[in-house]
């Protein structure tokens, strides 16, 4: 009979030394959230731990406050060596040494015998730096960027376990924990940690795990708030984490550059009674005047969805390339977008979000054919 699957993880995290947390590409704060206290959990029963994602920078700023786990990287590198190995049975090596140089790397080996025969040479691939990978709000490996673009090998050979609440998550971990009926990622990570041990899981675990569930639920007032949501959050500020503070740090307080970008963006919004659909254009001397990011517009998506009481589909539109048109899609439900994404077969649907690009001329054109796409309203 086989261990649950929170026994299976347990396990695994016992027997590992040097543990990988990765995020999606530019995650959310829920992810990061979960991924930090992960973090911060780990450390506490002594495990070496980095945290890593594409683009992590900017939303593990905010953070700062609760301490996350100081080794955040937006990229992993040299986490696995390579043995060149010399059969030196019949012929030992006298010395060797190394020159860099014109875009080579030279090994040169002196044998104690005249000539070395090649057939004595292997070159084999050693284990990788890191023993266990937990992949946090990712629901599949392309989520997560050119950290497995460049690292792919790790998830075939180093365990991987999932957390996540989005049903569309495709399970690719040995262990997948992935409850669809949590309000974010922070919430299943704070069930399975108190499952693997309460008593690691102190303060500073639970503000960080806290504020991915404030962020993932904004503030509690997400329509699909449950009771256990509330119940997580509830034994989370038992543990000590300050909920006023992080609502005041991280949503209350917002940085000049996004509020910059929010009312040029109010400024010009747009809206469509048949489809009940609110969206707006940003150009980029929106985003170079406001100096912003792109990587903003999913926040001010949010905001619009969050301050309208009477729209169904908001939208952004924004020039990603000279012939290139990126559009951000939100709904109340997730059955819309899926219906949208039907009409793009590249579009990436993540964090309750639909992801398009469109190749196009003009923002123009591609709101013209956005809009002929999108459903009227039910």
């Amino acid at each position: 009979m086989s261990l649950p699957p929170e026994l299976q993880v347990k396990e695994l995290i016992e027997k590992s030394e040097n543990i990988l947390i990765l995020v999606p590409e530019h995650a959310s704060g829920d992810a990061f959230g979960a991924a930090s206290g992960i973090g911060a959990f780990l450390e506490n029963i002594g495990k070496e731990v980095t945290i890593a994602g594409s683009g992590i920078a900017d939303i593990a700023q905010p953070f700062e406050f609760l301490k996350p786990p100081t080794n955040i990287l937006s990229s992993i590198s040299g986490v696995r060596e390579f043995i060149l190995s010399f059969n030196t049975e019949h012929n030992d090596i006298v010395s060797v040494r190394t020159e860099r140089g014109n875009g080579e790397y030279n090994i040169f080996i002196t044998p104690e015998k005249g000539s070395i025969d090649p057939r004595d040479f292997s070159f084999v691939p050693a284990k990788f730096s890191f023993d266990l990978v937990i992949a946090v709000g990712a629901p599949d490996k392309e989520s997560l960027g050119k950290i497995f673009e460049t690292n792919p090998d790790i998830f075939y050979e180093v365990p991987v376990i999932t957390i996540d609440h989005h049903a569309e998550n495709d399970r690719f971990g040995q262990i997948n924990i992935i409850d669809i009926t949590a309000s974010s990622t922070s919430e299943t990570a704070t069930t399975l940690l108190e499952k693997i041990s309460g008593k690691h899981l102190d303060a500073r675990v639970a503000g960080l795990l806290l504020a991915g569930i404030v962020l993932g639920t904004e503030s509690f007032q997400k329509k699909n708030i449950s009771p256990s949501a509330l119940g997580a959050a509830s034994r989370l500020m038992d543990k000590g984490a300050d909920q006023h503070d992080i609502i005041f740090r991280l949503v209350n307080t917002q940085p000049l550059s996004l509020l910059k970008l929010w009312g040029r963006v109010m400024a010009g919004l747009k809206w469509n009674e048949e489809r009940r659909l609110m969206w707006a254009l940003v150009t980029p001397d929106d985003i170079v005047q406001s100096r912003s990011r792109l990587e903003d517009l999913p926040t001010i998506l949010e905001k619009i969805r969050h301050h309208s009481s009477v729209g169904s589909i908001f939208m952004i539109l924004c020039t990603e390339s000279p012939s290139r048109t990126r559009v951000l899609l939100k709904c109340h439900t997730n059955s819309v977008l899926s219906e949208i994404a039907q009409h793009f077969p590249e579009s990436k649907l993540r964090n309750n979000t639909l992801d398009i690009s469109i190749q196009t001329p003009s923002l123009e054109e591609a709101e013209t054919l956005m809009i002929e796409k999108l459903p009227l309203a039910r």
